[in-house]
């Protein structure tokens, strides 16, 4: 089993960090490039990986009280991972995404993870930016 974390701190409200985080419609605006989520019938979501091409059944899982996502793999359990929003204080939040692959043929490796979850960040962190500058659109 491998297992990753990355975080990030970003200018904003962790409520305001936390509801772009988990808008469904807009997963792929900072998701890795190669990972698209598609949902079905919440929790229920269809991952697809271009790495391998196909599609997996998989779960997300909202929890705003807590401003936490959680996710996984339905049925080969090959890997879980989650996303937590903390405020930090002075209108600032910190993200932190943990990823455990169970699968070491899944696990895409050190390098790969933390430049995703880097690049990811850095994503989300602008999308918060928009919506933060433009609360309208």
């Amino acid at each position: 089993m491998s297992e990753y974390e990355w975080s990030r701190t970003m200018p904003a409200q962790p409520e305001q960090v936390f509801d772009q985080a988990a808008n469904m419609g807009q997963l792929d605006s900072w998701l890795p490039d190669a990972v698209h989520v598609e949902a079905e019938d919440p929790p229920a979501v269809t991952v697809h990986e271009d790495r391998y091409g196909h599609d997996m059944p998989a779960l997300l899982r909202a929890e705003p009280d807590q401003m936490r996502l959680e996710w996984g793999t339905r049925e080969q359990g090959s890997y879980t991972g989650w996303l937590q929003v903390s405020g930090i204080g002075s209108g600032a939040s910190e993200v932190t995404v943990h990823l455990s692959f169970f699968d070491t043929g899944h696990d895409p490796g050190e390098e790969a993870v933390f430049s995703s979850l880097d690049s990811s960040l850095r994503r989300l962190e602008e999308q918060v930016r928009l919506r933060v500058d433009n609360p309208s659109g």
